[in-house]
């Protein structure tokens, strides 16, 4: 399966594929073409097709694309089938709220354990998870196959314990912390998620249409 140089925009894609052909088969589509797909996303046929053949060929010119199987195809490349285990630090309003809310198993991975600086939390669990206290993060990821360390942790915290992390071995971080963790030419994986960026978008798009309307 192909997969150098894939562009950061086709991967950003790649979920939304994923979670269109979970609605075509809950609907019992077996079977689409790319411009059924294109239809439905917004795409182009041709963008569609562009896109798959970053992996491969995964269509039937004639017949379209097998729906359960090119599901099946498009989770391998997004690594849901590898099994990847997380930890989640900071139990506050956003980490509790991804661990009540959040289905990571649904996606294919697995939130093992969880940290926080609360006494009250330490050794209770939250969604069948079980929080221990920061003391014993070292302990945990040296002793545990950690793929991925999900940060909600305060913004005053976001880099110390970060940097814990990777001194640790961490070398994916899903960040919410609202703190841009970057850093140039470092071997670590940080998603940086600021929710304010989708909202700003959205105002972006409102403002352009009330701006078009008075025209």
């Amino acid at each position: 399966m192909k997969k150098e140089r894939i562009s950061n925009n086709v991967i950003r894609r790649l979920p939304r594929y994923l979670r269109k052909l979970d609605e075509l088969m809950a609907s019992g589509v077996n079977r689409i073409s790319s411009t059924e797909l294109g239809q439905q996303l917004g795409f182009t046929p041709s963008q569609i097709r562009q896109d798959f053949n970053c992996f491969g060929e995964f269509g039937q010119q004639g017949y379209g694309y097998n729906v359960p199987l090119l599901r099946e195809q498009i989770a391998g490349i997004l690594g849901m089938d590898r099994g990847f285990s997380a930890v989640l630090i900071g139990v506050g309003h956003i980490g509790r709220a991804l661990m009540d809310n959040f289905c990571f198993s649904e996606w294919g991975i697995n939130l093992i354990q969880a940290f926080d600086v609360n006494p009250e939390l330490v050794g209770k669990e939250v969604s069948g998870v079980h929080v221990s206290s920061m003391d014993e993060l070292q302990k945990f990821i040296a002793n545990n196959k950690v793929d991925i360390a999900v940060l909600t942790v305060p913004r005053d915290a976001a880099l110390p314990v970060s940097e814990t992390l990777i001194d640790n071995g961490i070398n994916a971080i899903w960040n919410f912390t609202n703190v841009e963790l970057v850093e140039p030419g470092s071997p670590v994986i940080v998603e940086n998620l600021h929710f304010s960026d989708s909202l700003l978008a959205l105002s972006y798009y409102v403002s352009d249409y009330y701006d078009g309307q008075k025209k």
